[in-house]
């Protein structure tokens, strides 16, 4: 990982202002002379700019983001616990972490925060943006945002706004948070049975019903407490408390419901409209989170757009399993899409 300090205020959207940032980063390959054999990868909400890490098969010699063709670039995004600033970071002006008091960010701060790391490595136009779920959401924004640097676009079980389904899931998360005294006490250390809680949330979303009730049935008819399924969904809560910062997963969660490609453009179709990008939709047809509908309004309007669907029965969670199919899907596009 590589850090980028940008000593300089970063004024948010909402009209926040971060004194100075840091941006963590991770690289692979080679960037061209011509600085445009870039594959820009978007993470999702606990993800980091490791993409070997959280995406195996995907980043190495002969893969998809394959490192003697591509020079391949993640930014762990602003309000995040992996190296870029957020709200575990120090805020310079009280010598105490943010915590709470982080300001309110956007999916459009988080493009202007890739911005700056873009112009320090030199990168003049993007091969491919990809992105999948609010992965999906900043590679969506950052080839509106800029439409002339992004040549090809790929989404994967993303939308064009946050749904109301998707936002009662945020809100529900976030009143488990509130619920651990500790989160609401601003303690540094705090907020980790609340973040338990939330995690617990967000995996039925991820997943699907049949998933759930293959993997863990019971085999036990006499069985009373101590059930498969409780066992697991604690079980997930407790290894993300292991890796993830409570005050940065509410700060995550309360970004994704801000986005809104349509916002102060008329509203989505018109924004869609200006992408200049070909653009791939790709839809898991089990995900409950984004449904399928969403990518297909992406791919209606747009202007160079297709929609291709994995079938799958993981749910949300399938673009980070089925890899091979992901692969095939995106190597299909560029086939059609003057692949270079």
């Amino acid at each position: 990982m590589k850090t980028l300090v940008y000593n300089k205020p970063f004024i948010t959207e909402a009209g926040g202002t971060l004194p100075s940032l840091e941006i963590a980063y991770h690289t692979y390959g080679t960037l061209n002379t011509e600085a445009g054999n870039v594959i820009w990868v978007c993470h999702a909400l606990t993800a980091s700019s490791d993409v070997e890490a959280w995406w195996p098969g995907m980043v190495g010699d002969g893969l998809l983001f394959d490192t003697g063709k591509y020079f391949i670039v993640c930014a762990n995004v602003l309000g995040s616990c992996y190296g870029t600033t957020g709200p575990g970071s120090v805020n310079p002006q009280t010598g105490k972490p943010w915590l709470r008091d982080f300001p309110l960010i956007t999916v459009r701060d988080l493009v202007n925060v890739h911005e700056i790391l873009r112009k320090h490595l030199g990168i003049v136009k993007i091969h491919t943006i990809i992105g999948a779920s609010i992965g999906g959401y900043q590679a969506l924004e950052y080839s509106i945002m800029y439409p002339e640097l992004i040549r090809r676009l790929v989404l994967l079980a993303s939308g064009s706004k946050q749904t109301p389904w998707a936002l009662a899931f945020s809100e529900s998360m976030r009143l488990a948070m509130e619920a651990d005294q500790t989160f609401l006490a601003n303690d540094p250390e705090g907020g980790k049975k609340g973040l338990k809680a939330a995690r617990s949330i967000a995996l039925i979303s991820y997943r699907t019903i049949a998933a759930y009730n293959q993997t863990q049935k019971e085999d036990d008819d006499e069985k009373l407490t101590s059930f498969r399924a409780a066992s697991y969904q604690a079980y997930q809560g407790e290894k993300l408390v292991k890796r993830f910062n409570p005050y940065s997963y509410w700060c995550l969660t309360s970004l994704s419901d801000t986005h809104n490609i349509g916002r102060g453009r008329n509203g989505v179709t018109g924004a869609l409209k200006s992408i200049r990008a070909k653009v791939l939709c790709v839809g898991i047809k089990s995900d409950l989170l984004f449904p399928t509908e969403e990518q297909k309004i992406i791919a209606e309007n747009a202007i160079d757009a297709v929609y291709e669907e994995i079938d799958s029965s993981y749910g949300h969670d399938g673009f980070l399993i089925e890899t091979g199919k992901v692969t095939d899907t995106v190597r299909e596009f560029w086939k059609n899409n003057n692949h270079e």
